[in-house]
């Protein structure tokens, strides 16, 4: 194997797939990085829950293949100098010259590398940058408790030209809607992606104009598994189990009260109020026509007490709400003005922007639980 690749495309290339690679590999193969060459650099890695396979273009003097430490191959690839690579294989090591730079890996078995799991059946496509904002929105409410792994994940819903991304730990839900261009126009699908790997490939994926998805059937190729692809790079995860709590009876049909404000003002006030607010303890929101007292604290320990204009629809409220969430939720919506719409105090809430145009749903909805207020 030979060949020559610009340095930052190397680096780049290196850095994306070894995102997969596992931390604490079950069997020491996984945690190398896969390098073929024909007429193409081909790399990958997987650590059989997550694949990732990018190709790049080379100058190739000879086709070939390594299987080398995917770590070191990496942060040596961010070390280089700012000069063309040229990867040579010689017996068991592989060179990499960068300039006066020179490194000598050392190889492992590619024969005994699995197979990366193929490419589940294309289902269609959806604008990379609005797939990884709305990704974004939705993962901040999944759990991270590995003991409930179903809370761990998006559910995607996929109805004709909608997808649906939903995620919550039972203390908040985000739900975001967003159109896509499926390959069929009566195409639906349920799956449940991990979040976090969602989240990584998502953001990851934005540097071609379009990520392409792509779902295993019932029985058939790719079942269990989803795929995503754009800009020359393609990931394979594998779905969750499990029944996904029926989040859709938690929204609320009708609200007692809506209240806005501006959401970066709002933002700050939030962080402010709560850096008296111990470990779990809430931030209360007083809401009336014309403004929003925060407070947190009781009359123990610091407090602190700040006002904000505010609208109010309906009757004045009082509720609580953990600031963390809070505040995730905020930084979530994409709006310049928060929405928040009531019950009960005690009952969830339902944060959303303002929708460009009255009347209209807003396609994202982060519905938060209060906490109870003693006394």
């Amino acid at each position: 194997m030979k060949f020559r690749i610009d340095r930052d495309a190397l680096a780049d290339a290196v850095a994306w797939t070894a995102r997969t690679l596992p931390v604490r590999p079950p069997v020491a193969v996984l945690a190398g990085m896969h390098l073929e060459v024909t007429d193409r650099l081909k790399l990958s890695a997987f650590d059989y829950e997550v694949s990732a396979q990018v190709s790049t273009d080379i100058d190739v003097e000879e086709p070939g293949s390594a299987l080398v430490s995917g770590r070191l191959l990496a942060e040596i690839s961010r070390s280089l100098p700012p000069h063309p690579v040229e990867v040579t294989t010689d017996g068991a090591k592989v060179m990499l010259r960068c300039g006066s730079a020179k490194f000598t890996l050392l190889t492992m078995p590619v024969e005994d590398y699995p197979t990366l799991p193929e490419m589940p059946p294309a289902a269609g496509s959806v604008g990379s940058d609005e797939f990884a904002a709305a990704v974004n929105q939705v993962a901040v409410a999944a759990g991270k408790d590995d003991t409930i792994p179903m809370l761990t994940g998006v559910r995607v819903e996929i109805e004709g030209e909608t997808v649906t991304l939903a995620a919550t730990d039972r203390y908040r839900l985000a739900v975001r809607e967003m159109h896509w261009k499926p390959d069929r126009p009566d195409f639906s699908a349920v799956a449940l992606v991990p979040a976090k790997t969602l989240a990584d490939t998502a953001k990851s994926l934005t540097s071609g104009a379009e990520v392409s998805i792509a779902l295993g059937g019932q029985g058939g190729a790719g079942e269990g598994m989803i795929g995503f692809e754009g800009g020359g790079r393609r990931t394979t995860s594998r779905l969750l189990d499990g029944d996904f709590v029926k989040y859709r009876s938690l929204l609320p049909s009708e609200y007692a009260g809506l209240a806005e404000v501006q959401t970066g003002s709002f933002i700050e006030a939030v962080k402010r109020v709560s850096l008296v607010a111990e470990r779990n303890t809430p931030v209360r929101l007083s809401f009336s026509q014309g403004e929003v007292v925060l407070e947190a604290g009781t009359g123990d320990e610091a407090q602190a007490v700040e006002a904000l204009e505010a609208t109010l629809e309906g009757e004045d409220i009082d509720i609580a709400f953990n600031p963390g969430f809070l505040l995730d939720g905020l930084a979530a919506i994409g709006s310049d003005v928060a929405r928040l719409s009531f019950t009960t105090p005690t009952k969830p809430a339902v944060l959303t922007g303002k929708p460009p145009q009255d009347g209209e749903n807003p396609n994202y909805r982060y519905l938060i639980m209060p906490v109870r207020l003693s006394g």
